[in-house]
């Protein structure tokens, strides 16, 4: 799950969000809407919330404009929300159509990409949280894009998944772009954008790490219980 987490930040520098989205210009959006919609549908190492912070720095700068503030700002929403939801939309269907193969076991780069451990690890969250997994999970890089396809293997009920993922999908453009616009401006953040990049990946994966610890934490509990209630059973045989 790191692996594909961190991946992004090991690649060329024609990857970075900053490259991206400066070498697209005046279709900066539309490419970022693009990536988006792909890792929300299928590739889960695209550097999703790295591109919406910098999509609000970049807009808080002037470099993406769509007339005046308010209506760059109903553009820049609407087009990403729409690219997010139906990357989701587009998942769930390749989930639920072609899910099984897609997740063999295989080596090389496209085994770890799409190694059957995230589907284990995703399904776990899922049985947990149930249908709001698809708002939590889209705030968790390599989760949000592996949670839409085991919602379409397992056919989830399509109403209840697009609802929840349109909330999800929503929330996330939303609340990372709107920080960008604000935080984008502040010197340090502004002088510093690969090492923002890096700390908006690990704030995203701080739930799984948090829940990675539980788990272990209660693995090591029921260990202890199960040792404790041997060694009466011991006692009393001897």
């Amino acid at each position: 799950m790191i692996f594909g987490t961190l991946l992004p930040l090991l690649l060329p520098e024609w990857f970075s969000p900053e490259f991206i989205i400066t070498a697209l210009g005046n279709w900066a959006l539309w490419g970022v809407a693009l990536i988006i919609f792909t890792e929300c549908a299928i590739f889960p190492i695209l550097p999703g919330d790295s591109l919406l912070f910098a999509v609000g720095m970049f807009t808080a700068m002037g470099t993406i404009v769509f007339g005046g503030t308010a209506s760059t700002a109903i553009v820049i929403f609407v087009v990403l929300i729409i690219a997010a939801i139906g990357g989701n939309f587009t998942g769930y269907w390749v989930g639920r159509l072609i899910g099984p193969p897609l997740f063999k076991e295989r080596s090389g780069f496209w085994g770890k990409v799409f190694n059957p451990k995230y589907i284990d690890k995703t399904h776990a969250f899922f049985e947990k949280h149930g249908a709001s997994t698809l708002i939590l999970a889209r705030f968790v890089p390599i989760v949000r894009t592996f949670v839409t396809l085991i919602a379409g293997m397992s056919k989830m009920n399509f109403r209840s998944f697009i609802g929840y993922t349109a909330i999800g999908g929503f929330l996330w453009v939303i609340l990372i772009t709107t920080a960008g616009y604000f935080l984008g401006g502040v010197p340090i953040i502004k002088n510093n954008f690969e090492l923002a990049c890096i700390i908006i990946v690990f704030i995203s994966i701080t739930p799984m790490i948090w829940e990675g610890f539980k788990v272990r934490r209660q693995a090591k509990a029921e260990k202890a219980e199960a040792d404790q209630a041997e060694v009466p059973a011991l006692s009393t045989a001897d």
